[in-house]
């Protein structure tokens, strides 16, 4: 069995990470955000409530409040008056009496539980209590939710749509939160061409650039498209300077491998430090990291399935770290394979599937077919990766496999 590490420069994907994120320093500079335009920004620290929450002991139902141990002389409690959402009772609530309540309202001061409405009946003696009630019944403590002092939301959470409705709730206007990233993308190939011109013979579309720029808007960054560089030296380096001077990271695609026209690593090479260059991954072996003098650079395959994985496990998991965010959770399973799958020992490979439940409630994993690195189709077709390690050999169908479910940066 070939060994990954037995050619020179050729990383394990896990060592290659580890490196990576170990090379990176998050941001530093923050700002205060009103809540209503914080959404997807990073939370720069944590947020603790200022409050209870619910801030005072209140009604789940609709009914009325009483003291619990005003029905052990009997079912029948005289009104003493009403609660309602914003209007509470102030008053006392002797022994032998109730309040007339609404879902929500405070619970007055003398009452410890609830009483659905449907459970009464309302008799010219006063209200009759059809079943025993336990002291508590239906009613929400303060603080059950949210205790004040709390912590509510970590440092690193990027913030959701439920997380602003969260701070609203704590009456908090404000969070502060980290800037965002700026992220330069460059492409590289004499012959792309953007969508919408006309193709000449040996032409093809560029699409790595609308792929990643559609990624990174989950990663909620400032996307700097410096568009498409032919393979020139000195047009290359320029816009690697310019790109330098504007970004926080820089995302290349093509170039970086061994051809006589690919000139990114050599640029790269001059400009920067180089940290690692090629890593034992399929899709995606060409695949360079490194430092600029003001940005850190990922540089991606062209091909564009070997971009776009590079991209989502390696750029991603470093731009998570740059902005000081959260690391992705990747969720993986277990599945069986449906389908033959060839393999080679010597780089760990992310082929991509179909994940299903068949009848009797089993995972079931099937290969989208043909894994050419150029063949974008075979993820656009997917749900998962098949991750088969490097040491791993050809998979017959039937086969226990890990599968890793595709997550929000490519969906």
């Amino acid at each position: 069995m070939s060994d990954c590490c037995s050619a020179p420069g050729l990383l394990p994907f896990e060592t290659a990470l580890e490196k990576m994120l170990s090379s990176i320093t998050p941001i530093t500079e923050t700002r205060e955000l009103a809540i209503g335009d914080a959404l997807h920004y990073v939370l720069a620290q944590d947020v603790l409530s200022p409050l209870n929450v619910p801030p005072h002991d209140n009604s789940a139902m609709d009914g009325y409040a009483f003291a619990a141990d005003s029905l052990k002389d009997g079912r029948v409690l005289t009104l003493a008056g009403k609660s309602f959402a914003g209007a509470p009772f102030e008053g006392k609530c002797l022994p032998g009496q109730c309040i007339r309540i609404m879902t929500g309202a405070k619970m007055p001061a003398d009452c410890d539980t609830v009483e659905m409405q449907e459970n009464v009946e309302v008799t010219e003696a006063g209200i009759e209590f059809l079943k025993p009630r336990k002291p508590g019944d239906h009613v929400r403590n303060a603080g059950e939710d949210i205790k004040a002092g709390q912590k509510v939301l970590s440092a690193g959470h990027r913030l959701t749509a439920i997380d602003i409705g969260v701070l609203a709730s704590l009456g908090l206007n404000a969070v502060k939160v980290y800037r965002q990233l700026n992220v330069a993308l460059i492409a590289t190939g004499d012959e792309l061409k953007s969508p919408g011109q006309e193709l000449t013979p040996g032409d093809i579309y560029e699409s790595n650039s609308y792929v990643l720029a559609a990624m990174l808007k989950k990663l909620h960054v400032n996307v700097i498209d410096f568009g498409i560089i032919e393979d020139n030296y000195q047009l290359i380096k320029a816009a690697f300077v310019k790109a330098d001077q504007q970004a926080d990271a820089v995302i290349s695609s093509g170039g970086v491998s061994v051809g006589e026209a690919d000139y990114t690593k050599d640029v790269l090479d001059e400009l920067g430090q180089i940290d690692f260059w090629k890593i034992a991954i399929k899709p995606g072996k060409p695949f360079a990291f490194g430092q600029l003098s003001n940005s850190i650079f990922f540089g991606l395959p062209g091909n564009p399935v070997s971009a776009l994985v590079t991209a989502h496990q390696l750029a991603i998991p470093g731009l998570l770290k740059l902005q000081n965010a959260e690391a992705a959770k990747r969720i993986s399973i277990t599945a069986t394979t449906a389908t033959d799958l060839r393999k080679s020992p010597g780089r760990m490979d992310l082929q991509r599937g179909v994940l299903s439940v068949n009848e009797a409630g089993e995972n079931i994993v099937t290969s989208t077919g043909a894994q050419g690195s150029g063949i974008l189709s075979s993820l656009a077709r997917a749900n998962c990766y098949i991750v088969l390690p490097r040491e791993q050999g050809r998979v017959a169908a039937g086969e226990q496999v890990t599968v890793q479910l595709f997550d929000q940066y490519l969906q």
